[in-house]
């Protein structure tokens, strides 16, 4: 597979004999499959656009999780339930005739798979293969394995981690693709590594490998880590591990110190069979280096796929006064140029048609004059949705001075996190009390790619709060940015890197505990945010015009996979060698 000859980035780094193959376990493809979550799945999808625009020779292998990931319902108390999501792989891809067999608990599974093809806007394909163990032949269990995205206990998931590494390993070979590079996002592919380290066995005892058969593994892998603590990584027991993996591969993992505090650490895993390790923000690289000390960790910042992401009445404005900004998203620096009544009108635009949405799943209607903030994130306790809510009297008197203030609230909580729940239950508890004719809350429920698009695109100030050093990057604040939206946010993961105060928004202070980080909050909106919103709105369209100038355009796949490319898969010295620049060279003709 070859980059089309209309491509509008020249990839003189790939050598035209091998493709990258990027391995994740949540990939949101496409807005009808539920093949994802949250955050990692979407970052994985927007990876993938980049790439198909880019020309990237690429394919990808996730799970096909035929029953999603869950919808969600909140009754009028705010006590979340699940349905499940189920759909047919056949309505949106094309099933392969390739057979690969995977060992779990001494069981021969059979797994077969999908394809989705990614195209690119220059006709570029990057295909996503889909594994699943539907098939005729597995007993019932075993045709579940690929039934459910984070289902299950832990079990269930090294279950699915065998399937997704060792089983996509062979499927990639299967389909007769030579892969240069084997990218991981995230711990959950790490198996890919074993599978990898069988073939170059030639399926012999993995106890008879040699450190050259390791290293020439490690020569083709990568690795990229999107978890700030420790418990967030996946960890299985030693138990668990000879059961569903076996004694072998167990014993070998012991040996290559994959065990830590008594548990298979996927994360050690991968790090150990990576010849390049990296976090997704600067600060998350420094907290990884400080997590895996024994590991050069470096760091490639998040963006998002801004075609994706930006309203249609911010893009008719960028194609009127930018017309590059599609090809190459480093011209949206020329948006600190673009007229103030312009921005402002474009995303009056797509505030009004979010207040539309919200007026159909709730009957609320919001003003579009009115200040407006949004918060939605994935309901972790650590991300401290009721922040905003320490202070009742103090954010009914900002909502006063301001003339009204909406906040609009939205986020799912795993079926099994029960501390997520309740804070989702507080939130809407606590809007219930608060909201009045000046103030407006409102809780929209099933948080999805949809309703995550017109949240970033229509409010007015995106707003994030978690607690130090656990958010690794983050990247709803992004896709706001994209829109012209500032953040008021924590200053953690991607906001260090991005916060110019004042300029692109402005940060939340550190404090000692959440009283004080609360009190910053109310004071940036009190004394920046809303006397600039209610007085100044030339300055806050010069705000918005910044906000996509200086975070838009650095923020984003577009320049990320770019620095995947250098950095990661093809590192500039790989292109030294004289064989690989031999085939550079053939490959630019």
């Amino acid at each position: 597979m070859q980059p089309t000859s209309s491509k509008p980035f020249s990839y003189e780094t790939f050598p035209s004999s091998g493709i990258v193959a990027y391995f994740s376990m949540e990939i949101a493809i496409n807005p009808g499959m539920p093949t994802y979550s949250g955050g990692l799945g979407v970052l994985a999808g927007d990876t993938l656009r980049s790439a198909a625009d880019l020309g990237v020779p690429l394919v990808a292998f996730t799970l096909v999780h035929r029953k999603g990931y869950f919808q969600q319902h909140l009754d009028r108390a705010g006590f979340q339930s699940e349905e499940i999501q189920p759909w047919n792989p056949s309505d949106f891809c094309t099933e392969e005739p390739a057979r690969v067999t995977v060992s779990v608990e001494d069981r021969v599974v059979t797994v077969r798979c999908w394809r989705y093809d990614l195209v690119g806007r220059y006709g570029h394909v990057v295909p996503i293969y889909l594994l699943d163990t539907d098939v005729d032949g597995n007993s019932g269990w075993d045709r579940g394995l690929t039934d459910h995205l984070y289902g299950g206990d832990t079990n269930y998931r090294l279950q699915q981690e065998i399937v997704l590494g060792m089983g996509g390993v062979r499927m990639a070979a299967a389909l007769g693709h030579r892969v240069n590079v084997f990218h991981m996002n995230e711990g959950h592919a790490a198996l890919l590594t074993l599978g990898l380290l069988e073939s170059q066995m030639g399926g012999g005892p993995l106890g008879a490998s040699t450190e050259t058969d390791i290293e020439q593994v490690r020569k083709k892998c990568v690795f990229t880590t999107h978890t700030p603590v420790p418990a967030g990584h996946d960890r299985f027991s030693t138990e668990q591990s000879i059961r569903i993996l076996g004694g072998d591969r167990t014993a070998r993992l012991e040996k290559l110190g994959c065990f830590k505090d008594g548990m298979l650490n996927m994360t050690l895993l991968a790090l150990r069979f990576s010849r390049y390790a990296n976090g997704v923000a600067m600060q998350h690289g420094k907290v990884s280096r400080e997590m895996f000390p024994e590991f050069a960790i470096d760091s490639i910042t998040n963006g998002v796929h801004a075609p994706t992401w930006v309203s249609e009445p911010i893009q008719e404005m960028l194609d009127q006064h930018i017309p590059a900004w599609r090809r190459d998203n480093l011209y949206l620096r020329n948006a600190i140029d673009l007229p103030e009544k312009d921005i402002l009108a474009a995303h009056l635009s797509a505030k009004k048609a979010l207040l539309e949405e919200v007026a159909t799943r709730t009957g609320v209607v919001l003003d579009p004059k009115v200040l407006t903030l949004g918060f939605a994130r994935r309901a972790a306790t650590y991300k401290r949705a009721t922040l905003l809510f320490t202070d009742p009297k103090r954010l009914l008197e900002i909502a006063t001075k301001a003339g009204g203030l909406q906040i609009l609230f939205a986020g799912k909580a795993h079926p099994q996190d029960e501390p997520g729940k309740a804070l989702i239950h507080q939130v809407i508890e606590d809007a219930g009390k608060l909201s009045n004719g000046v103030l407006r809350i409102v809780y929209l429920e099933n948080y999805a790619w949809d309703l995550g698009a017109l949240l970033t695109a229509g409010v007015d100030v995106w707003v994030n709060t978690p607690r130090r050093p656990y958010e690794a990057s983050g990247t709803s604040g992004m896709k706001a940015a994209l829109n012209g939206v500032p953040s008021l946010s924590i200053l953690d993961g991607w906001w260090i890197e991005g916060c110019i105060e004042g300029f692109t928004g402005w940060a939340i202070e550190d404090g000692a505990n959440d009283e004080e980080e609360a009190n910053s909050l109310y004071q940036k909106l009190e004394n920046a945010v809303v006397p600039l919103y209610t007085q100044s709105p030339e300055k806050w369209a010069r705000l918005m015009r910044n906000t996509v100038a200086l975070n838009g355009s650095f923020f984003n796949t577009n320049r990320m996979v770019k620095q995947y490319t250098r950095n990661s898969y093809y590192p500039v010295k790989l292109i030294e060698q004289p064989k690989v620049r031999e085939e550079v060279l053939a490959h630019q003709g």
